[in-house]
């Protein structure tokens, strides 16, 4: 392929990137976006089903709290959130109950502590010497529950001090959670609209796989439709995921020359979080009509101790999809399974709530997931923060050299890592400082 040469190389067409690309198309830069897949979208994948209401989400699905950045594209998009809050019942000694509010006493039993003031710990470390005598047993597993489930987090080695602060700084755990209607493809779509007519390429199916560059100058070399191709700009900004980014010589990583020392210690103190997550469909929402329509209304189903300890349901939109989501080393134990031993487990989770394996198995007519540990572009869903990792987000969006630029969720600096507002911003301030 023939060299071209650009104001700016964005390398990635997710959230960031896209976001990224759409300020410069509105300045009239002259831009180039490559993604290695066939879709945009990176870790959200949006699938639309015949048949089915709701899109099928694969990766990001949920709006934490109100997270500005998104809600100012859907604004842009004419588009609207839909609030998918609703009960929460939890398995207790093979019963499924109320699910208790504990977060509450956890949280202030960490604002009581000043434990971290001191040094970072390790958060099991950090719940069990120092909120042991603060909470009781369940408070304590609960929290750890909530830290390797929402935040895809190990316990073992996570920071305390990054998840406090998350828990008590008004983070988005509590928020109230909301959807974007049509799914975030849709949104995403806005961006690329964006683009037409602009002086911005996307490029799809390019897999970079090296980046030579020195102050002034970026030449990327990568694999389009099979065929090398190199392209060359003034800056680029760089929106590979973290585990991609911490993988270097792996398949479907890109190398850097010279590499990324400034970046080393950044990436030493992130970890990308694993997550498994099935979409179920069945021919009836049999979990509707359970105990006389007791769980009509219920959104969350928690059993905590299957394999996927989390189910939730497509409310207020009734149709029968179930989600079932592991994380954390839950999502972990199930590395390596088959698609069929996934699914297998997923049903066998389920069965946990409701019984009668055998009629969920006959009752179920569609099963999507991906697994994003395995993908060779993605390495992992988001990323958490390692223990003394206080400043590894900074670390890792600060430019080099007024030439490369970073963005994406883990380099989100601004409270919102791990989610698509997150890498919304992240982009949105990477193309500031590029201009």
């Amino acid at each position: 392929m023939g060299r071209h040469s650009y104001d700016i190389i964005v390398i990635g067409a997710g959230a960031a990137g896209l976001v990224a690309a759409a300020e410069f198309a509105r300045a009239g830069r002259r831009a180039l976006v490559l993604e290695a897949r066939d879709r945009i979208g990176g870790r959200i994948w949006s699938h639309a089903e015949p048949g089915v209401p709701v899109p099928i989400e694969l990766g990001a699905e949920f709006i934490h709290g109100q997270a500005q950045a998104t809600f100012n594209l859907l604004n842009r998009a004419g588009s609207a959130a839909v609030d998918s809050g609703g009960e929460h019942w939890s398995l207790r000694e093979g019963r499924l109950v109320r699910s208790r509010d504990l977060f509450r006493q956890v949280r202030v039993a960490i604002q009581r502590s000043d434990a971290l003031a001191k040094k970072d710990l390790p958060f099991d470390r950090f719940l069990d010497v120092h909120l042991g005598s603060e909470l009781t047993d369940e408070a304590r597993a609960y929290a750890r529950m909530l830290a390797q489930g929402f935040d895809a987090a190990d316990t073992r080695h996570a920071s305390a001090r990054a998840i406090a602060e998350e828990w008590t700084g008004g983070g988005s755990v509590e928020a109230p959670q909301f959807r974007p209607l049509g799914g975030y493809g849709h949104l995403l779509s806005t961006l690329v609209s964006d683009l037409r007519g602009s002086g911005v390429q996307l490029q799809m199916n390019t897999a970079v796989d090296a980046v030579v560059w020195r102050r002034g100058n970026v030449e990327v070399h990568a694999t389009f439709l099979g065929e090398h191709f190199v392209t060359s700009g003034r800056r680029a900004i760089v929106t590979l995921p973290l585990g991609v980014l911490q993988a270097p010589r792996a398949s479907g990583s890109v190398r850097f020359s010279p590499a990324l020392s400034a970046k080393r210690e950044a990436l030493k103190r992130l970890a990308p979080g694993p997550v498994l997550k099935a979409v179920l469909r069945f021919r009836t929402s049999f979990w509707e009509n359970a105990e006389r329509g007791l769980y009509r209304d219920v959104s969350f189903f928690h059993p905590r101790e299957a394999a996927f300890p989390t189910f939730w349901t497509a409310l207020p939109v009734r149709t029968p999809v179930i989600v079932a989501w592991a994380a954390g080393p839950k999502a972990m134990r199930l590395a390596g399974a088959s698609r069929a031993g996934i699914i297998e487990r997923a049903l066998t989770s389920l069965a946990a709530l409701f019984g009668d394996i055998e009629g969920i198995r006959r009752g179920l007519e569609g099963a999507w997931l991906h697994d994003w540990q395995r993908d060779p572009w993605a390495r992992g869903a988001y990323s958490y923060v390692l223990v003394g990792g206080d400043k590894a987000r900074e670390q890792l969006a600060a430019p080099l050299a007024g030439t490369l630029f970073f963005a994406g969720e883990a380099a989100d600096t601004e409270g919102e890592a791990g989610t698509v507002a997150g890498a919304l911003q992240s982009g949105l301030r990477a193309a500031r400082e590029v201009h």
